[in-house]
């Protein structure tokens, strides 16, 4: 009797509830479709990113002229918008240097050759970002973030701020170059062509004192 009633009690008692199951919406693709790269990384600096980037370093500027010292800024709307366009551009075209693509043309090796050579070849650049993707990435990041300082200080119009933005601008442009384009450009390479300056002045009959001038 005591088993029965204790087997009843067992089947009588409820069954644990079943775990609630996640009712989350399913995550985004962070891309809408593929990206296929269609210049080179050479080529994209030079189309896009470069000329872009002139709407933030040429927006402030002195200029020395006839009449005098000419200081340029943005005064108008039109203005701001050119800036605007060149941060905008440049802070999204930065992120396309992420897409895996050739460094240069095809039969283009920069200057990497020869025992004076201050340029890394494609083949060097690309083992150097594969060698150490992080700091590739954090230098588009360093360049993205200046873009974006450069759409926050237009939107505010603070042209005084706008001097600080072209100075951050070349530093993150120089920084990376240096890093990936011509490291070789260092204080030993500028050493060398001012002893190879000096060298051709004095050859030079012009840089030569005791050269005489010759008989017509």
């Amino acid at each position: 009797m005591l088993l029965s009633a204790t087997i009843a009690a067992c089947s009588s008692s409820k069954p644990a509830p079943a775990p609630a199951q996640r009712t989350d919406p399913p995550q985004a693709a962070a891309l809408w479709g593929d990206l296929k790269p269609v210049v080179s990384v050479k080529e994209l600096m030079k189309y896009m990113i470069d000329p872009v980037s002139d709407n933030i370093f040429d927006a402030v500027g002195t200029t020395v002229t006839k009449r005098g010292v000419v200081d340029v800024e943005p005064k108008t709307e039109e203005d701001w918008d050119k800036i605007r366009i060149g941060a905008v551009s440049l802070a999204e075209g930065a992120y396309l240097l992420k897409i895996r693509r050739p460094f240069t043309p095809p039969g283009d090796e920069n200057n990497s050759t020869g025992p004076d050579a201050v340029e890394l070849s494609p083949a060097q650049i690309t083992a150097k970002v594969e060698r150490d993707p992080v700091e590739w990435n954090a230098r588009i990041e360093a360049l993205r973030n200046v873009a974006l300082e450069a759409l926050d200080v237009a939107n505010r119009k603070d042209v005084k701020e706008l001097w600080d933005v072209g100075e951050n601008l070349d530093k993150a442009c120089e920084a990376c170059h240096r890093s990936y384009w011509y490291p070789g450009e260092g204080a030993e390479f500028y050493e060398k062509l001012r002893r190879r300056l000096e060298e051709f002045r004095g050859q030079s009959p012009r840089g030569n004192g005791s050269a005489k001038p010759q008989k017509q």
